[in-house]
């Protein structure tokens, strides 16, 4: 019993080693976030450039949303896309006016499709850089 019990852990260990740590998709089925330019504006907002890239097939299947989360999950902000892009890939959309509370300097930017959700990668935005991987910011300071 006990060598079937050793054997199950170390097989569960060998399994779970194989597992992919990232769960988002990079498959354009899903949205995809391409890059974020964040630009900080005089009233201390903030005003978010998003570049989205997804395989949007008309009605049926298109990127429909893109939002901000800090990086417990809550939603700051969301751009509702109206209509399908099939022959503008990637789109770059805006959202301004943005009030973040005062001290966050991290936000993740996530897109989504009208048919899986959210599930792609994303772009996490840190606000105390100029630059990082798929972001950058613009700071009046």
């Amino acid at each position: 019993m006990k060598k079937l019990l050793v054997l199950g852990l170390f097989t569960s260990v060998v399994f779970a080693a194989e597992t992919p740590l990232d769960p988002f998709s990079s498959s354009l089925e899903f949205a995809q976030v391409i890059n974020v330019n964040a630009i900080q504006s005089k009233d201390d907002s903030w005003c978010f450039n998003t570049k989205v890239r997804h395989n949007d097939q008309g009605w049926q299947h298109y990127a429909d949303a893109w939002k901000i989360t800090d990086l417990k999950g809550n939603v700051l902000a969301i751009r509702e896309l109206a209509h399908p892009h099939d022959n503008e890939q990637p789109f770059t959309r805006s959202l301004c006016n943005i009030k973040l509370p005062k001290g966050l300097m991290q936000v993740v930017v996530s897109a989504q499709c009208n048919v899986h959700g959210v599930g792609s990668q994303n772009v996490m935005v840190d606000l105390s850089k100029l630059k990082g991987k798929g972001f950058s910011v613009t700071r009046l300071d």
